[in-house]
């Protein structure tokens, strides 16, 4: 299995950097407002006393370009678990440098490592750039799946 040494397992000093990537697809999805998170949040994720949030970087020229922002899931079906892919952002200076293939390869040898059965991720149905990339790896959409969330008023008021 080969490694691919411009990605690592992210750092404590990587933060700041971390921060900025997850704000700048934030800016991508056409979503800047919603993204409120700060460096505390995300160093607890990642680096607290009971870590539940992964990460892995991808370094062009010396410098953090790339982020792979992951949990574990848990196939029920399957009896193990899978890795749920939160955040991959690439900057776009660096797109095409190949560091986008870097991080999925590093999560899928992660699931070979671990026997981990499933890697799966959201892509907005725009994002056709995207879509090709994730399709010239081997993956398929699930389209049979309708994702539904809860948040803010309506998560609060169903949970009080």
């Amino acid at each position: 299995m080969q490694i691919d040494e411009r990605v690592r397992r992210a750092r404590p000093d990587d933060i700041p950097a971390l921060v900025d990537l997850v704000y700048g697809l934030a800016e991508y999805e056409r979503a800047p407002d919603e993204c409120r998170l700060t460096a505390d949040q995300l160093h607890t994720a990642l680096f607290g006393e009971n870590p539940a949030v992964f990460c892995h970087v991808a370094e062009h020229e010396g410098a953090v370009a790339g982020c792979a922002l992951w949990f574990l899931s848990f196939s029920t079906w399957r009896g193990v678990h899978g890795i749920y892919l939160e955040d991959l952002f690439v900057r776009p200076e660096t797109r095409g440098t190949g560091l986008g293939k870097a991080l999925l390869t590093a999560l899928a040898q992660e699931c070979v490592i671990q026997g981990y059965e499933r890697l799966e991720w959201s892509v907005l149905d725009w994002n056709t750039p995207a879509i090709d990339f994730y399709k010239s790896l081997g993956a398929h959409p699930q389209d049979e799946w309708t994702i539904y969330r809860l948040t803010d008023e309506p998560l609060t008021r169903l949970g009080s």
